[in-house]
């Protein structure tokens, strides 16, 4: 069993579209999960009518906050999508495997892109390899083989989950969706390669600009976009 310092909560952010939550069981089988692994006390309350409540029959964001046995929720407007620009954050990636309100990493890599002009960053390992962003996890459709996967040109890849990156809904989402290898790669092997980023409040969006390069769009993106969120 895992154990957090004192005052570290679980955090769970949804999505609410039209008053529906996608994934509300997997959200909540998640933090039942993290709770147990992490030794924290868990809420009494009947989380899944809480969510329902607060959101209504509105299309929001949802977040879902538990710390020492206290469920709290808040809302905030859904931002708009739109093709993000990405740079690589000199922040080192510690495994964070739950998601915890430990997120001082993010914050400080999040801060360091937005002092760039970019909007977003993504970690990578002390031992070089892509991990994930700050809120979200990455996927790519390798160009010519040169992402260092098996599958070659045309696969879709994303990083291993024992590298200890957040298991994220959205991830699994894709995963479900379509075939895509786990792997562990440098920076260098994304140079080319058709990039998006992936969460369970904004579901796919395109990586436009990485490291101050235009990123090649691929239509297959575009084509799981349209079966990402359930009927």
């Amino acid at each position: 069993m895992t154990r957090v310092g004192n005052g570290t909560g679980l955090i769970e952010t949804m999505r609410a579209r039209d008053g529906r939550i996608p994934w509300l069981d997997r959200h909540l089988a998640r933090l039942r999960t993290s709770l147990g692994a992490l030794d924290l006390a868990a809420p009494r309350d009947d989380l899944a009518a809480l969510v329902r409540a607060i959101a209504g029959a509105r299309d929001c964001v949802i977040r879902l906050e538990v710390h020492a046995g206290t469920a709290d929720l808040t809302t905030r407007a859904v931002a708009a999508d739109r093709s993000r620009a990405v740079v690589v954050s000199s922040e080192t990636h510690a495994p964070y495997p739950y998601k915890t309100t430990a997120r001082e990493q993010f914050g400080r890599a999040f801060a360091e892109a937005r002092r760039t002009g970019a909007d977003d960053a993504l970690l990578v390992t002390r031992a070089g390899h892509v991990a994930e962003g700050t809120a979200w996890n990455l996927f790519w459709w390798e160009s010519n083989g040169r992402a260092g996967g098996a599958g070659g040109a045309g696969q879709l890849s994303t990083p291993a989950a024992d590298l200890g990156i957040l298991p994220g809904i959205g991830r699994a989402r894709v995963m479900e969706l379509t075939d895509a290898q786990e792997v562990r790669v440098p920076v260098s092997a994304l140079v080319g390669c058709s990039l998006f980023l992936v969460n369970a409040v904004r579901g796919i969006e395109e990586i436009g600009i990485f490291q101050g390069h235009a990123v090649p769009r691929d239509a297959r993106t575009a084509e799981l976009s349209s079966r990402f969120w359930p009927d």
